[in-house]
């Protein structure tokens, strides 16, 4: 592994390019501040393989991504009392909607003395939300990936902290059936090879909600009166997308409550009048709605805002796990949504042919190397630095109108735009001699008429 220098004058060589960072590796990230010392004890590190057969011994410090739930403070006391450790918290804002300061006195109440909670919004909607919309990614056609981009900068943290304050473990409350185990595990390896992680759901013996409750119980820690009764949804939001799993749902033949969905109105409620707006794209990103310049995450919260009270974003998937299980989930991405149309539209006239069809190409591999974790690899930075290149001239102004549920492209420009009305046009012209068409078609029919004279069909 290179030191931290060595990247942080690439990522410096980089800047000067004028290029954004794309959610790149962290140290080649100038807008990582805080990204510099992950890594930093890599090439002392011992083997990773070595430490973690000899891992046996209790963690003296551990980082806990925690939410302030009833899950995570469970999770909280058991390695207060499993392991005697002393727990780090953080807890991350990336625009789920609920405050996160009750964090704060929920984790003092259980004695922990480092706290830590981050308001990520801006640099989660910079340098991942955007990269992964710059490769229009979409997971099995119709999973626009808002769990799974959350995951790289969750444990991108988690590693920095644990670096700051000397821990020597980190821990998540993901189960062991899904894919966020995987997700920020994978995260945590890339990012520090010799960290120790704790899975709690792969090692407890709390494996009902009668028992999670009863532990709760047994060390004083506050029960939510609706988690009581019948098993809630099981939810995870940001800034990009809320999501449902569990409860009526795990029949993929039930049709969700409607009172169920949180971030928009049902596409019957929605207004009877269409809304019309502009997006303004720079570079592949947008910057502007209706020509008001805003930061990243204060766009994507308008776009929300938009798409919910017009009835977008819904979307019910059966998707392929990476452990290899077959999982049902309800989603709700109403500004991913238009932005996906968005940008795609703006691509149609800004990108060439052979270009477009190679970037659609790629996508599903992209968008699988995501879902499965692997944001930190070299092959999707690879196909990053791949994409980002497609978007030098991606910029102009995409009109849409949003209506009961659908986002339809009406309008966009370009200052860069390949559509030339004078090729295109039905109306006489100089520009296009048509007699040309006839050699163009005969050559491409060549290997056609050679196959139909040779063989009998």
């Amino acid at each position: 592994l290179r030191s931290v220098e060595m990247r942080t004058m690439a990522a410096a060589s980089s800047a000067s390019l004028g290029r954004r960072g794309a959610g790149a590796r962290l140290a080649r990230i100038p807008r990582h501040p805080r990204a510099n010392c992950v890594r930093a004890s890599a090439r002392k590190s011992a083997n990773p393989v070595a430490l973690s057969a000899a891992g046996a011994a209790k963690p003296k410090k551990v980082v806990l991504a925690y939410s302030g739930g009833l899950d995570t403070s469970v999770i909280l006391k058991w390695l207060q009392n499993t392991y005697e450790c002393e727990v780090v918290t953080f807890t991350a804002d990336l625009g789920q909607g609920e405050e996160v300061e009750p964090a704060r006195k929920k984790a003092e109440a259980l004695g922990v003395k480092e706290i830590y909670i981050d308001d990520l919004r801006e640099e989660f909607v910079k340098d991942y939300v955007f990269p992964m919309f710059r490769a229009n990614a979409i997971y099995e056609g119709v999973y626009l990936l808002g769990t799974s981009v959350a995951r790289p900068l969750i444990a991108k943290r988690q590693i920095e902290i644990a670096l700051e304050t000397g821990a020597d473990a980190v821990c998540h409350g993901a189960t062991g059936k899904g894919n966020d185990q995987i997700r920020f595990e994978l995260g945590y390896y890339a990012l520090k090879p010799d960290i120790r992680v704790i899975a709690p759901w792969r090692e407890w013996d709390l494996n009902s909600r009668t028992k999670l409750l009863a532990y709760a119980e047994q060390n004083n820690i506050d029960v939510p009166s609706n988690k009581r009764g019948e098993a809630p949804y099981s939810c995870d939001a940001n800034l990009l997308h809320i999501s449902y799993e569990g409860n009526i749902l795990e029949d993929p033949w039930e049709e969700p409550e409607a009172d169920m969905f949180t971030r928009s109105v049902s596409p019957e409620d929605a207004p009877d009048k269409a809304t019309y707006m502009d997006i303004e794209f720079e570079r592949g990103d947008p910057v502007a709605i209706d020509g008001v310049k805003l930061s990243p995450a204060n766009l994507l919260t308008k776009l929300n805002e938009l798409g919910g009270a017009n009835g977008i974003g819904r979307r019910d998937i059966v998707e392929s796990r990476f452990v290899g299980m077959k999982s049902r989930g309800v989603y709700e991405t109403p500004g991913g949504t238009i932005l996906l149309e968005a940008h795609r539209a703006i691509e149609s006239i800004c990108l060439d042919r052979g270009q477009m069809h190679l970037k659609d190409g790629i996508m599903p591999k992209y968008a699988e190397l995501l879902y499965n974790g692997f944001w930190w690899s070299p092959d999707r930075e690879m196909l990053q630095a791949a994409i980002d290149d497609t978007q030098k001239f991606v910029t102009g102004t995409v009109r849409l109108k949003l209506y009961k549920g659908n986002v339809v492209v009406v309008g966009r420009k370009s200052p860069y735009s390949l559509y030339d009305q004078e090729v295109v046009t039905f109306e006489e012209d100089s520009v296009y001699d048509q007699k040309d068409a006839e050699g163009f078609i005969k050559l491409q029919a060549l290997r056609l008429r050679t196959l139909a004279q040779n063989r009998s069909i």
